[in-house]
């Protein structure tokens, strides 16, 4: 996918307005077009004024279905939980049905028994999955060098992360391809060299996994896409 392409936005002012109006638009669609909207979140320092902004948004909820992308095995109240994160920052603020919540339960001690019952409710495909991109060019919980890259049968899996917490559950590349739309959120100068390499970098997710997503929907900040060689429209 080149630089140039429409999927890649480049946010002229703040990345949460834009990446919010488009998740909102996206759910609204999914909705016209099945009656729900089945969409996975991600964690990360990014998503956070995203999800803020979106909960402004009047949607409607009772139709949308939350789950996650990866969880760290911790409890659903502490501060490394994504689950606490998303539900601090939007979903206490919205009118979901808790039943249409799923949270990834990383923190059982049985974390492949865990991975198999998550998996078991996961949609055939997701409408939406929204993604971050970490300095190492990892995204979920799929890292470089993961053998989890090459999986083709499972859905979702337990990893060991490089970085505490490092036991997690992550949901698997084929997850991903199937997805009717993938968005990546990336803010920062630190993010550049990763978001380079993932956008015009030889094709290798084995060492940049966010390149599992390069075919989506990409919303960066000037800094976020100061590495890219062919500069995007804004």
């Amino acid at each position: 996918m080149l630089p140039n392409d429409r999927r890649i936005i480049v946010a002229p002012e703040a990345l949460a307005a834009v990446a919010a109006d488009r998740i909102a638009l996206l759910i609204e669609q999914a909705v016209t077009r099945h009656g729900r909207a089945t969409v996975a979140l991600s964690g990360g320092a990014t998503p956070r004024a995203v999800y803020r902004r979106l909960a402004l948004h009047h949607l409607p909820w009772e139709k949308v279905e939350i789950y996650f992308g990866d969880e760290r095995a911790v409890l659903p109240g502490d501060p490394e939980s994504n689950y606490r994160m998303a539900r601090e920052t939007l979903l206490d603020a919205v009118p979901i049905p808790p039943i249409h919540v799923h949270r990834m339960p990383a923190e059982r001690p049985d974390r492949d028994a865990a991975a198999a019952e998550y998996a078991a409710q996961l949609p055939e495909q997701f409408d939406l999955i929204v993604l971050g991109i970490g300095e190492d060019g990892h995204t979920a919980s799929l890292f470089p060098g993961s053998t989890v890259l090459g999986e083709t049968r499972h859905q979702v899996v337990a990893v060991t992360g490089p970085k505490a917490p490092h036991q997690r559950l992550t949901m698997t590349p084929p997850v991903i391809a199937s997805a009717l739309t993938v968005m990546v959120l990336a803010s920062g100068s630190a993010k550049a060299k990763a978001v380079a390499q993932a956008l015009e970098g030889p094709g290798r997710p084995v060492d940049c996994p966010a390149q599992l997503a390069r075919q989506g929907i990409w919303i960066l900040d000037h800094a976020a896409a100061s590495g890219l060689r062919r500069k995007p429209s804004t």
